[in-house]
């Protein structure tokens, strides 16, 4: 099915699993709207806690969107009155109880979530988290790991590890990656929230909006994003990590060849001539 004949139309999806009980219970819904796709973590009871089950969902979908052609833009959003709080700490506790103190299961925790987080950057889509109330350690990791962020007007973010005596150190890769370092270190070593508004001086959300109005926002980001050549936006952001990881010569020489390549692409031709002739673009994409 080519990917026009997915504009207009919505489609809903629950992914689910089974609880303690045996009961299949939805994690995860999956709504897609044309190229846009709308994931919302499902489990408000628990402020979309990065459970074991969370952590698969979110992978299994990130996994199956790397060859979803119909799907140009993502919104990662949560239900109830939080974005994510962070790893499920019951379910931490709960580990201890092995022989090995939870040292097994817990290398295997931080290395799934690692991989998740990193598997983010790594989608030709770009993912847009849509934030309100709360995001707290890894929850606050989730927000940094997207490509880019609308939160709410009062969200708070934090990376509050260190008042129960754990330091956020997972959580610090992607955070120092986006904010300032020293202010990174010290949201890391108080345990103190920040607002959303300070969210976005820091570089951590890109716009602050009304509650009212955050879907709205943020529907509106992903659909400018998904009506830009599919290609050029693949191939962008694969190099803006890229990029990011080099020296400044080595990272010029490396954008050039990625232009190079992407001036190539007939739907880049045709862009440009379109352009020159003051016409709207007639793409393959």
């Amino acid at each position: 099915m080519g990917i026009g004949s997915f504009l207009g139309q919505v489609t809903r999806l629950v992914l689910d699993r089974i609880d303690g009980e045996g009961k299949m219970t939805g994690i995860l819904e999956r709504e897609q709207d044309g190229a846009v796709l709308r994931l919302t973590m499902q489990a408000p009871e628990r402020l979309n806690a990065l459970s074991d089950a969370m952590l698969a969902a979110l992978q299994a979908e990130f996994d199956r969107l790397e060859t979803d052609r119909s799907v140009r833009a993502v919104i990662l959003a949560g239900s109830g009155k939080a974005f994510c709080a962070g790893h499920d700490l019951k379910e931490m506790t709960q580990a201890r109880q092995s022989a090995d103190g939870g040292k097994a299961y817990f290398s295997d925790l931080f290395a799934r979530c690692s991989r998740m987080m990193t598997t983010i950057s790594r989608l030709p889509q770009p993912v847009i988290a849509e934030v309100k109330g709360l995001a707290t350690a890894a929850g606050c990791q989730l927000v940094a790991s997207c490509d880019l962020a609308v939160a709410a007007e009062g969200t708070k973010f934090g990376v509050n590890g260190v008042n129960i005596g754990l330091f956020c150190s997972t959580p610090m890769v992607a955070l120092s990656r986006n904010i300032p370092r020293k202010q990174a270190f010290e949201m890391l070593t108080t345990g103190r929230f920040i607002d959303a508004l300070r969210a976005r001086e820091l570089g951590l959300v890109n716009r602050v909006v009304p509650a009212g109005m955050l879907g709205a926002e943020t529907e509106a980001l992903a659909a400018e994003i998904a009506a830009k050549l599919t290609a050029a936006v693949k191939i962008g952001k694969h190099a803006f990590y890229r990029q990011l990881e080099m020296p400044l010569e080595e990272a010029y020489a490396y954008a050039a060849d990625v232009m190079v390549e992407n001036m190539l692409y007939r739907d880049t031709e045709e862009g440009i001539a379109a352009f020159i002739e003051k016409r709207d673009p007639d793409w393959q994409r």
